[in-house]
């Protein structure tokens, strides 16, 4: 990203922060435009596409409500005019959040309100995923508006530590997960699968990372694990970022190194991978990258022998931050990543929803406990429902909601610009795939 495109991403985070209210109107509209015909919209709206009489007539729901659409769609039925006038392309694959008031497990986002700047921190942990993944509708304007967020944090990432597209490597442990091909044909992917999967990112991979793409595709797990690690050594030179999608990710790959090393040391030293990698894809990477290397492999051995604490900035020297998200449930595992980052930055670059992505972290140098999200108005339409939840600072960065006071009054949503400092909120997203007002188990204290 040049330096002008690394500014111009800059200006567009300010556009988008400073005018959100106007972007949130726009966007409904459009939404609505598109989508006021559809079978499920027309039931409250009749074709028309007013704001108001949106708010007013279309219920507040939960995925199960949804479900039965988006089964007929994965069942083979016509997908336009069910939810949404767009055909779909496929269908993101993501697991069910338990909400905190059913469960007794939650999240806490802090939301700042500053004319209309938007910031909000999570805070303790999600819900963890259980039961059956639900099936989120994926149109070709989905992967914009996430190309657009990508493009914006970028920017971001080149201001806090300049570009390392030009600086080196990730070593990012990445894994692609089984396609669900539903009856209609379209298939059910992981998001994060469907990312590494497209054309564009195969292309950059062998410039920008240390993962060949068959060790990425591997269905094999610990096959793919062992590799990925593996390739990350013997490129320890080149890597200025160490990652995976989430803190569990990380951790998990640094304890299979600290029970591997001595296996992956010995694969080094001889050019030769071990016996059980199998695949086929894993083998022909390591025939073109492993290569006898007597030193690096005394060396790493050298640094693993001692002590573990700071263990990723002596074998990877030039790393600049852990790129992960280690907010909400992930925050449980940041006390050990910390052991092994060695006074690394842990970076969590976003907060997404299963409805849409919501918002950027703008200071990516913060603690975890620390980490702000920026709203960005321009990907789903927010609401926030008053929820009469009494909430108790235990420390300054952490609020627990303890008690529910009943009372019914005042619970109709209320708009993005205003949300009021001192309530608690549950959020509630629109998008343009036609999942409408769904509840995120999110709870967001308003603060000054």
């Amino acid at each position: 990203m040049a330096t002008n495109d690394y500014e111009s991403g800059l200006k567009m985070l300010e556009e988008l922060t400073t005018n959100a209210r106007q972007i949130q109107d726009q966007l409904l509209g459009e939404i609505l435009t598109k989508n006021a015909g559809t079978e499920y919209l027309s039931r409250f709206l009749h074709g028309q596409n007013d704001k108001r009489l949106f708010r007013k007539n279309v219920p507040v729901v939960a995925y199960e409500d949804l479900k039965p659409y988006i089964d007929r769609i994965a069942n083979g039925e016509a997908s336009s005019d069910i939810l949404l006038a767009e055909p779909l392309t496929g269908f993101s694959l993501r697991h069910v959040f338990l909400c905190f008031r059913l469960f007794g497990v939650f999240s806490i986002l802090f939301f700042y309100f500053f004319y209309e700047f938007i910031i909000c921190l999570i805070k303790c942990s999600s819900g963890t995923s259980g039961g059956q993944p639900k099936l989120i509708p994926v149109i070709d304007e989905t992967t914009n508006t996430h190309t657009m967020y990508n493009n914006i944090f970028r920017s971001v990432m080149i201001k806090h530590f300049g570009d390392i597209n030009q600086a080196g490597k990730r070593m990012e442990l990445m894994f692609v997960k089984p396609d669900v091909e539903t009856p209609s044909g379209l298939k059910a992917t992981a998001v994060s699968s469907r990312f590494f999967k497209r054309s564009g990112f195969r292309a950059i991979l062998p410039k920008l990372y240390t993962s060949p793409f068959e060790t990425i595709v591997c269905p094999d797990a610990k096959q793919s694990m062992y590799c990925q690690i593996l390739f990350g050594l013997i490129q320890r030179d080149e890597v200025v970022m160490i990652g995976s999608v989430f803190a569990s990710g990380v951790l998990r790959g640094f304890k299979f190194l600290e029970n591997n090393w001595q296996e992956l040391c010995s694969n080094i030293r001889t050019g030769r991978i071990s016996d059980w990698i199998t695949d086929s894809g894993c083998k022909n990477a390591a025939s073109s990258i492993l290569k006898a290397n007597s030193e690096l492999a005394d060396l790493i051995e050298n640094i693993c022998m001692k002590s573990w604490e700071g263990i990723i900035r002596k074998l990877w020297p030039k790393t600049k931050y852990i790129g992960t998200i280690c907010t909400g449930a992930m925050m449980q595992y940041t006390a050990e990543l910390e052991f092994y980052c060695g006074g690394l930055p842990l970076v969590s670059g976003f907060y997404g929803c299963s409805e849409g992505a919501v918002g950027i972290n703008l200071e990516p140098r913060s603690k975890p406990l620390d980490v702000s999200y920026t709203f960005l108005p321009n990907s789903v339409y927010f609401e926030f429902v008053p929820i009469k939840e009494e909430c108790v600072a235990n420390s300054p960065n952490l609020v627990e909601s303890v008690e529910t006071k009943s009372s019914d009054e005042d619970t109709e949503p209320v708009e993005l610009v205003n949300v009021k400092p001192g309530q608690c909120y549950e959020l509630l997203v629109t998008n343009s795939t036609g999942k409408l007002l769904n509840h995120e188990p999110n709870l967001i204290k308003c603060q000054n």
